[in-house]
């Protein structure tokens, strides 16, 4: 049996997955990815290095039933991404976009073709999992925070700098402040610079997912669920679930929901 192979072409990473055509999106066993992987987006800007992920790839699965993409990365990525595996070069590559059509949800956002494609990934996945009022927080290189209803609507969300990039940006745009290091949690006010600014991260960061629960609760839109994913996720989780905020109990951590809204968006597609 083929699988169907998945891929999510971040601004830093590069993440694929595999599952079997027997699955299904909503599934939410712990080892849900039958295959799966990691690397940076760079690897597809050298032939050598794109070459050598395709022949890993390939070497490991057999030839996939399809192929689904989600790609923020650019179209120079996009093409790039195309280029993995000229032996199967008769299969349809089905790119996923901010403006893609799936049934069950619809969004509020003007002008959807500027929605990103992430974004609505994952505004996918989440519907996969659940028909509650939702919070999306992907914690990547930006984080975003997006608002499901349990009507399927999408009534929007915000986007802002990810943590590193915060940490980066007061690095580089100030004359003393270093490139803060993240060491053991510190609860409270900083009392050393390092603190000061890794507190302030954290804060700027979960004083929006709490702003964004009083938001939608004004909207007679009660988050139920706030599904955290990126690469930022476990951090935020443990520094939430260490606070007395309301967020603490709605939280929950789910691994590759992009790629799983990409599952879900390409069964209807087939």
């Amino acid at each position: 049996m083929s699988p169907y192979l998945f891929f999510d072409v971040g601004n830093t990473r590069l993440k694929w997955a595999a599952v079997e055509s027997t699955q299904n999106p909503s599934d939410r066993q712990k080892k849900l990815w039958a295959y799966s992987g990691s690397i940076s987006s760079k690897t597809l800007q050298s032939d050598e290095l794109r070459s050598e992920l395709a022949s890993y790839i390939s070497k490991t699965l057999p030839k996939p039933e399809a192929i689904g993409f989600c790609c923020v990365a650019g179209d120079d990525a996009v093409t790039q991404l195309k280029l993995l595996f000229p032996q199967w070069n008769d299969l349809d590559w089905k790119q996923l976009n901010g403006d893609s059509t799936y049934l069950g949800i619809r969004s509020l956002y003007k002008e959807p073709g500027k929605l990103g494609a992430d974004r609505w990934a994952a505004l996918i996945g989440a519907r996969a999992l659940s028909n509650i009022n939702t919070l999306i927080v992907n914690a990547g290189t930006a984080t975003t925070i997006d608002l499901l209803g349990s009507n399927g609507v999408h009534y929007g969300g915000w986007i802002l700098p990810g943590l590193g990039l915060m940490q980066e940006c007061l690095q580089s745009k100030t004359a003393q402040l270093p490139l803060a290091v993240r060491k053991e949690t510190h609860q409270g006010f900083g009392i050393t610079t390092n603190e000061a600014i890794i507190g302030g991260c954290n804060a700027a960061q979960i004083g929006a997912i709490q702003f964004a629960l009083m938001q939608a609760k004004e909207m007679n839109i009660p988050v139920e669920k706030i599904w955290l994913d990126g690469g930022n996720a476990k951090i935020l989780a443990k520094e939430i679930s260490e606070t007395n905020l309301p967020a603490k109990q709605f939280v929950e951590i789910t691994e590759g929901l992009v790629l799983r809204g990409t599952w879900a968006w390409l069964l209807q597609n087939l």
